[in-house]
């Protein structure tokens, strides 16, 4: 085919013109200067969460870090090789943009835009920053706490010194509470900077201590063979339910009876994993998820009762409500001793309603890992 040499070399030029600021008019260059990547693990079976806010004061929650993990990539170019400072590619929404400086508020998503801002990026680089999740938005299972975690992990590589997991932890629940104005708790954030099992202690709030469980690894398999997570097939928002229960709890105290029965749930879930009881484990998630009816019985939504009557048919031995319950969101399930019956119940949890949808979660030996390329 022939080709007209002098107007490609003329379209060539012209899409490499440098404007004077020393930026590209169009197209940006590929001189990349390094990748950073970072993962964060979700949270299941949060034995007395509700305990772990401001209003509960000190609390005691029990929580299991698991697969699907968040992801962050972060390319790093020279600051005048990009039209734009800040380019946010939110994979799951499609949504890719560029940050606008100066100006106030936020825009097409709060939480990530939040975390940018308080991490505040070095001036002389450009990013392009993607951030994705194979947990479903709303799950109920700290996927927003994971988010922000896993970003501001990658975006702690970025300047000289390294956070701490709790660092990490305590920044993340800063972005919601403190520049997003919600309501949240601090469980989310600790148990994705430090995955694993985790036995959270909040003695004033937000300040807490993390004590991961160690168990022998015949011992971790088998909790991981029979944990199941189903989806609900519709998000919630939790700091709506949280503003609607803290109506109810503000003024009674940290000591109500109602949260003191969910702090003791986080100790029976604790011990029994030490001794390898899953009955005991599950007898404490069941426990917890009545504790959570008790607070108000709209956090156990018709159809988490629905799939719990499911359950107990197929052998469930266990059943947690993840988070702060409510319309949407999701269960965690503990089963018996036999996979069959295991596959039967997903099988015919999912028949129940084509919205219900199983995820395949594996335990989460780390919290957020960050590495560069």
């Amino acid at each position: 085919m022939f080709v007209n040499c002098r107007s490609y070399m003329i379209y060539f030029l012209a899409n490499i013109i440098v404007t004077r600021e020393g930026q590209l008019e169009s197209g940006d260059c590929q001189d990349r200067l390094k990748v950073v990547n970072s993962v964060a693990p979700i949270r299941i079976c949060d034995n007395g969460g509700w305990t772990d806010t401001w209003f509960a004061e000190h609390g005691k929650v029990f929580n299991i870090g698991v697969y699907p993990y968040v992801e962050t990539q972060i390319e790093i170019f020279p600051l005048n090789c990009r039209k734009d400072r800040i380019t946010l590619f939110a994979e799951n929404f499609g949504d890719k943009y560029s940050l606008k400086p100066n100006i106030s508020g936020w825009d097409r998503h709060p939480l990530l835009e939040a975390a940018i801002e308080y991490m505040k990026i070095p001036k002389d680089i450009a990013l392009q920053i993607s951030i994705f999740s194979e947990a479903p938005a709303g799950c109920s299972t700290g996927t927003s706490a994971a988010v922000t975690v896993a970003l501001i992990g990658a975006l702690d590589c970025l300047s000289a010194g390294r956070m701490t997991q709790h660092e990490v932890a305590y920044a993340a629940h800063k972005v919601e509470t403190d520049l997003l104005h919600l309501q949240s708790g601090i469980q989310d954030q600790l148990c994705s900077a430090y995955g694993g099992i985790n036995y959270i202690d909040m003695y004033q709030y937000p300040y807490a201590t993390v004590s991961q469980i160690f168990i022998p690894n015949s011992t971790w398999w088998e909790l991981e063979r029979r944990l199941v997570l189903i989806f609900m097939g519709k998000s919630h928002s939790s700091s709506a339910v949280h503003e609607m229960v803290i109506s109810e709890l503000e003024d009674s105290g940290p000591d109500n009876p109602k949260l003191e029965k969910l702090r003791k749930t986080a100790e029976l879930a604790r011990d029994a994993v030490y001794s390898a009881d899953f009955n005991a484990l599950g007898r404490s998630m069941i426990i917890n998820t009545e504790a959570q009816r008790e607070l108000n019985p709209a956090l156990i939504s018709k159809s988490i009762t629905e799939i719990i009557e499911i359950a107990k048919q197929s052998g469930a031995i266990g059943w947690k409500v993840n988070g702060a319950g409510g319309e949407g969101g999701s269960l965690t399930l503990l089963c018996g001793e036999k996979s069959s019956q295991k596959r039967d119940m997903i099988q015919e949890i999912e028949k129940a309603n084509p919205m219900y949808k199983s995820i395949p979660v594996y335990l989460s030996r780390f919290g957020v890992r960050t590495w560069d390329v």
